[in-house]
């Protein structure tokens, strides 16, 4: 059923934890911050890095380019307002601005696991089909793919977040939580709420569609190892597949933790639960630059040369 918008809010409230005590809104508006830099500025070395470095210019390193954009972009559309809220005490999100941030919220969450679905395709062919590689995934077509995976979810979103505006805000305007997302806003509508269906449903798609075609992927991957005579040659094939895999191991767990939690009946209160999301929203696009540098050979290689190079004209 669809409801006339009789919204009478013009603001909604971001409370972030519920019941922190305020000695402790400092140290943990500073934590924010420090994580916020830490994505900030890890991605923007992973961009420069591979747009600057012609070595780099290959089929994995601009798979691994678009999930960095992506997740700088997560970090910046999230973290300032839950900052501003801990520092000074800014609660106020305007009605516009909060589903703008949920749009977003949702939009690159899907484009994420779009991307690391894109990743295992790249490993499967690259392991299953070597010879054919170079032909099927070359830097045009990763782009394209990258590319349409945006286009795509940027669309499919927008009518997440229309269908959402379609129900009435009245009176309750409070959101538990550290950033606006759907299920926070659209169980403050007057009503019957039947957004939650339609929310969770496309979810499950944008969760476990990816998610199955990545196990498939890496099942493959596996046996195609262990067929391989060499010890020395199935560690070094596995080796390529170590980023990926980490990667996908951070997005994907906490949210399956979560949702299989929830099957079983483990319940969580609203402050655990609040950490963990935050953990998984967060934490992979943190850490996945740190992964990129050191578990990947090329970038591990070519930043080894270039800080080799500086400290011999430093030397000089």
């Amino acid at each position: 059923m669809t409801y006339i918008n009789i919204t009478t809010i013009k603001d909604f409230i971001i409370t972030g934890f519920p019941g922190l005590p305020s000695e402790y809104y400092g140290p943990v508006s500073v934590l924010f911050l420090l994580i916020f830099l830490a994505i900030v500025v890890g991605n923007a070395f992973i961009l420069v890095v591979i747009i600057c470095e012609r070595t780099l210019h290959k089929p994995t390193y601009w798979i691994f380019f678009h999930l960095a954009l992506t997740d700088l972009t997560f970090g910046i559309v999230t973290l300032p307002k839950i900052i501003a809220r801990y520092w000074w005490n800014d609660m106020k999100s305007s009605f516009g601005a909060c589903f703008t941030q949920m749009y977003f919220v949702h939009s690159l969450g899907a484009i994420n696991s779009s991307i690391l679905m894109i990743m295992a395709l790249d490993r499967f062919v690259a392991i299953w089909l070597p010879f054919r590689y170079p032909v099927l995934i070359t830097n045009k077509t990763v782009c394209i793919a990258c590319s349409l995976c945006c286009v795509v979810t940027f669309i499919r979103m927008l009518g997440l977040v229309l269908h959402a505006l379609t129900l009435p805000y009245c009176n309750l305007n409070v959101i538990t939580q550290c950033y606006c997302d759907h299920i926070s806003i659209t169980q403050l509508g007057c009503g019957e709420n039947e957004v939650y269906a339609v929310a969770f449903g496309l979810a499950m798609f944008t969760l476990l569609v990816p998610l199955a075609f990545i196990i498939v992927s890496y099942f493959v991957i596996i046996v195609v190892v262990m067929r391989m005579s060499s010890s020395e040659g199935r560690f070094r094939t596995l080796s390529t597949c170590t980023p990926q895999l980490l990667i996908t191991f951070l997005y994907y767990m906490p949210r399956c933790f979560m949702y299989l939690a929830n099957y079983m009946g483990f319940t969580f209160s609203l402050s655990v639960r609040i950490v963990i999301v935050m953990l998984y929203s967060l934490l992979p696009a943190a850490v996945n630059p740190i992964i990129y540098c050191f578990k990947t050979k090329d970038i591990k290689e070519n930043l080894r040369k270039k800080l080799f190079i500086r400290k011999i004209n430093i030397s000089i």
